[in-house]
């Protein structure tokens, strides 16, 4: 029985990271689904500045939908006039704390509970905001591949 094969376009189409999709090519062919996704999670918990930059550079605001992609991943973030204004300030308050956009985990949250996180997260410290930031654009990752190897 052949084992599971995945892309670099789609490694980097769910981290956009040329060294999470290397280090998860390196390991083909994988016996099922799963032993790809444990070596994808294993590759993208730790990022370089620079990987984390790169990583960022694709993804749209909170309430900003960008591609396809984002556009699923942020759909319980549909918004009144009152939750967008709070999430675009919200946005803005994170940029000017952390030099660099919001990211978080959308799918499977509603705006309010994102507006939570926001908040919450805007008391963290540069090093403890970095790492939820890396962890979420790992969740991130996760389930797009998930969903690229269905």
């Amino acid at each position: 029985m052949p084992g599971v094969e995945v892309t670099r376009e789609v490694l980097l189409g769910c981290l956009s990271v040329p060294r999470f999709a290397d280090e998860v090519l390196a390991g083909q062919p994988y016996a099922d689904r799963d032993e790809v996704i444990v070596a994808a999670d294993r590759a993208a918990r730790e990022l370089t500045d620079e990987e984390l930059d790169q990583a960022l550079s694709g993804h749209p605001r909170i309430g900003e939908r960008g591609g396809a992609q984002s556009q699923r991943e942020q759909s319980g973030v549909d918004t009144g006039d009152e939750t967008a204004a709070r999430l675009r300030a919200g946005n803005a308050a994170y940029e000017e704390r952390f030099d660099r956009v919001f990211l978080i985990r959308a799918a499977g949250r509603d705006a309010d509970e994102i507006l939570v996180e926001l908040e919450r997260r805007l008391g963290n410290d540069d090093a403890t905001e970095r790492a939820e930031t890396v962890d979420n654009l790992r969740q991130i990752a996760l389930l797009r591949l998930e969903a690229a190897l269905s």
